[in-house]
């Protein structure tokens, strides 16, 4: 697919000479080099910045083949989610990204299945088909997996797959909205993780669910006051259409309980309030399990994708309390919307499964001008991060 493209294909040579001493700092000059070197142009007529296609690295350190081609598959995963969350929404619906998620899938040797609109009714996926309803183009659920024969743990992901997001009935402002094909930013990096995952083959067995929809106020749009059943039975009062991600994710994560998992963890451009509570380049991990939590805010900042803990207060669950469903989709309080979210989502985590929530709303498209290694616009943010999860379940760790 046009939204498929592998580094190798493009022209840009970098030689870099750094005194790298060992296979990790050589590895970590590569991955800097790659990811810095990143360009999106599928669109320009004129001068094009073609990315960064091979970087050369010099280095007697013992191991440094094997870490740069860890490196190459990191940088190529990244690369991919940031083609998809840059990619214009008309270019990328529902289907075609369940297109692309199937051709990574049969790239990297993992197994793939796509529930169509009729497979999702059919299987009570009523958060994803209410949010989907309004759009000409339906929504869709992608199931990655990727098997280990030595592996006893299952570790889950699953993704916010907002194609593009106009708050439905409740209607963002332009200002809003105008960035919101990268409201699939968390379904990428799931994508992206998998693809890396299924090439570097660490000891767990990863499964990875993308929840895809397009959120639009069309004549068959879901209306604030309906009610949703999500799988598996519990009702939701809808009662903002914007609060959309959670019900796409309610679906897969009860889902997720059908795979045993020893570890679950979602990932989502879910709350505007993600970014006034930590600005626009730090992700909030929220847990069920203290010790998750710690382990996986230390996993994002070793891998370098700022992170920092939030609590899930109990006493917020009361404002999500409805008058005729099992839950309502917002709070009528206004605090605390990070949080909610995350106290919305954990009433649909499976009895006794750890779980984490990774709310990335700002860290998934910079706005702003490059710093970094981060360049303007998609950014792949969380990618690196649930490959490491999946890399510290497989040696014990989380």
């Amino acid at each position: 697919g046009a939204a498929v493209r592998a580094l190798a294909g493009a022209a840009r040579r970098a030689a870099l000479a750094l005194p790298a001493t060992s296979a990790e700092e050589a590895g970590a000059v590569a991955l800097g080099a790659l990811l810095g070197g990143y360009a999106f142009d599928r669109y320009r007529t004129g001068d094009r910045k073609e990315p960064v296609a091979e970087v050369i690295v010099l280095t007697e350190a013992a191991g440094a083949d094997a870490v740069l081609e860890r490196t190459r598959i990191l940088a190529d995963s990244v690369a991919l989610v940031r083609d998809l969350v840059n990619t214009p929404p008309m270019d990328l619906g529902p289907d075609d990204m369940a297109r692309i998620a199937a051709e990574v899938a049969d790239e990297a040797g993992l197994q793939a299945q796509i529930l169509d609109e009729k497979a999702l009714a059919d299987g009570g996926y009523g958060g994803i088909l209410g949010v989907g309803r309004g759009s000409a183009r339906p929504p869709r659920l992608v199931r990655l997996a990727y098997a280990h024969p030595e592996a006893d743990k299952t570790v889950v992901f699953v993704g916010k797959g907002i194609t593009f997001d106009t708050g439905g009935l409740s209607l963002k402002p332009t200002e809003s909205m105008d960035w919101m094909k990268s409201d699939m930013g968390g379904a990428g990096a799931v994508l992206g993780a998998l693809r890396a995952i299924g090439l570097l083959k660490p000891k767990v067995n990863v499964v990875g669910y993308l929840p895809l929809a397009e959120n639009m106020p069309g004549g068959t749009a879901q209306r604030p006051s309906d009610v949703l059943t999500i799988y598996g039975g519990k009702t939701v009062e809808v009662l903002n259409t914007d609060a959309e991600g959670r019900l796409v994710l309610a679906d897969a994560i009860v889902r997720a309980g059908e795979d045993s998992p020893h570890l679950l963890v979602d990932v989502a451009t879910l709350t505007g309030a993600q970014l006034v509570a930590l600005g626009t380049r730090t992700t909030g991990v929220m847990a069920n399990d203290d010790e998750v939590r710690t382990k996986v805010v230390e996993a994002a900042n070793r891998v370098g994708e700022p992170s920092w803990p939030m609590p899930l207060p109990a006493e917020l669950r009361k404002g999500l309390d409805s008058a005729v469903a099992d839950i309502a989709n917002i709070s009528n309080e206004r605090w605390g919307g990070m949080l909610v979210a995350g106290v919305f989502l954990k009433e649909f985590v499976p009895d006794g499964v750890r779980w984490a929530h990774l709310d990335i709303a700002g860290p998934a498209f910079n706005k702003g001008e490059p710093y970094g290694e981060v360049p303007k616009g998609g950014t792949g943010a969380a990618t690196r991060t649930l490959v490491q999860i999946a890399e510290d379940v497989a040696a014990g760790e989380l």
